[in-house]
């Protein structure tokens, strides 16, 4: 076969190198055989070629909601192995640990499985970190808290976190959000299976999407699939379309290897009756009431919960990035003001819930919310960015740094009436979601006098929550060293942003 990883797989599967990993770490890194280096992403370890012997570890966390117990514990794995001591907040409401050493993986792993974490299924042809509200249980206005949902179908898919050999072989990678709130702020319209809450018969439950994709190839939003499910029926759903996927989804090429290929060769109908066969039954038609009828919030700040008396503090953490003392403070004040209880956001920030009114004005004054506010500026506040070439050896460009430089710069020259959210992604295969920004920065390289520089194609319109809408390309290969100028012009025309004083514009060539 010509998929170099279906032939991988076909050789050894993914999963079974779970049960290899003490004699992985024995060998060392640079005795892993190439196999192996791909098969170690089933249970989450990335062999990174810009950090040699310097891993990247990608966790489960289904609906993003994490315990002071486990940040505690990830803290001490970043201190005690890794070089720079950080992990990211993902798209995905996940997190990825950077820096850790292969020849630790049998410790690590037994560190985090005593907390109740897990890496398994998180990387290669597997459904990834599953997707909920980050306010579920807390939004006085949610249809339905998706938390136990959430869990369900991720225990069913790792088989209770330890592996799935049965649904560790997929085409490729799959997706998956749940949504109980009425601001679709899962991304319902970039997964491969969406629910969105609805109500028929007067019985709640939810409509279905299918097929959405974001990546090199192609950006498509999902569509419906006609069908309306109770909240008891999303596990056995969506464990009947992987099984069709996993059977029929195209092989052969990986660009052509996605839900989305499937469904076009052949059409929803047939696609519903084979779903319909796995399920023993005919779907349920959609529902005709659907409730994505709120504009999405980033939950940042101070916000009343169900509760009463109580409230979430939503802490922006600028580009997703923690360091080990910053995730002990986290730990320190859910503790301290809530309930030990963390939530993650696709936007890659944080939220601490159940703060009582009488504790607000002291976890207020607490040091950490300098660096993660919960007011940060319009411009800072909806900015995102995937891992970019720091780490990333796809990654064209880099993003992190660079990106909140020149937030930082535009802050400091505009004055800007909302919050402005830019999307950055360091090559085009789109981690993280410029399509989904009102300003979304793809990576790319361009030739300036005859020498190659980092660049952007500049994407426009993006809208989430109600109506979502996948932005379009306005500008191609944009130097990097040109985007002050230009995202203050587009700043000042489309999103009403004011001069504050005349300034310098520092070039952005190079992020350091």
């Amino acid at each position: 076969m010509a998929n170099p990883i279906e032939k991988i797989k076909d050789e050894k599967p993914g999963l079974a190198v779970q049960a290899e990993l003490a004699q992985l770490a024995q060998l060392g890194w640079q005795a892993v055989a190439k196999g192996d280096l791909e098969r170690l992403k089933w249970v989450g370890w990335f062999f990174r070629k810009r950090t040699p012997g310097r891993w990247m570890v990608r966790l489960r966390v289904p609906g993003g909601v994490i315990t002071s117990d486990q940040l505690r514990v990830l803290a001490q794995i970043l201190t005690a192995g890794s070089d720079v001591q950080q992990m990211d907040i993902t798209t995905r409401q996940n997190l990825e640990l950077r820096g850790l050493c292969i020849e630790d993986i049998v410790q690590i792993t037994a560190q985090l499985q005593a907390v109740g974490l897990t890496t398994v299924q998180s990387g290669m042809d597997n459904v990834r970190n599953v997707v909920g509200s980050p306010v579920a249980g807390l939004d006085p206005n949610e249809v339905m808290d998706v938390r136990p949902l959430v869990q369900q179908l991720n225990d069913a898919i790792t088989n209770d976190g330890l592996g799935s050999f049965e649904l560790s072989n997929l085409p490729r990678k799959f997706n998956i959000s749940i949504t109980g709130d009425r601001e679709n702020s899962a991304h319902a319209e970039i997964n491969d299976i969406g629910f969105i809450p609805a109500r028929r018969d007067g019985e709640l439950g939810f409509n279905v999407l299918v097929g959405g994709v974001l990546n090199s190839q192609r950006a498509t939003p999902a569509f419906p699939l006609d069908c309306f499910v109770l909240p008891a029926q999303v596990t056995p759903l969506s464990l009947a379309i992987l099984r069709v996927y996993s059977e029929f989804g195209p092989r052969e090429a990986r660009t052509r290897a996605r839900l989305i290929y499937l469904l076009e060769d052949w059409g929803i109908p047939k696609f519903r009756e084979a779903v319909a066969a796995q399920m023993g039954g005919p779907l349920t038609p959609a529902a005709s009431e659907e409730f994505i009828d709120y504009h999405k919030r980033d939950h940042v700040g101070i916000h009343p919960q169900k509760q009463e008396g109580y409230y979430f503090v939503g802490l922006h953490v600028p580009v997703g990035r923690i360091y080990a003392p910053q995730a002990l403070e986290v730990a320190r004040l859910a503790d301290a003001y809530g309930t030990g209880e963390v939530r993650l956001t696709v936007e890659q920030s944080l939220l601490i819930p159940h703060v009582h009114f009488r504790d607000l004005r002291a976890m207020l004054a607490e040091p950490l919310l300098t660096a993660f506010s919960p007011a940060p500026n319009p411009l800072l506040r909806g900015l995102v960015s995937c891992t970019g070439a720091q780490f990333c050896n796809l990654a064209l460009i880099e993003t992190k740094e660079r990106a909140l430089k020149l937030a930082h710069i535009l802050a400091e020259e505009l004055d800007v009436p909302q919050p402005v959210r830019i999307h950055w992604s360091g090559c085009p295969n789109s981690c993280g979601q410029p399509q989904l920004g009102d300003i979304g920065l793809i990576g790319t390289k361009t030739k300036i006098n005859g020498q190659m520089v980092d660049a952007v194609d500049i994407l426009m319109g993006g809208r989430v929550g109600k109506d979502a809408v996948l932005g379009a390309v306005s500008h191609t290969n944009v130097p990097c060293e040109e985007l002050p100028a230009l995202l203050k012009s587009l700043l000042i025309e489309h999103f009403g942003a004011e001069e504050r004083q005349a300034a310098v514009l520092v070039p952005m060539g190079d992020p350091s």
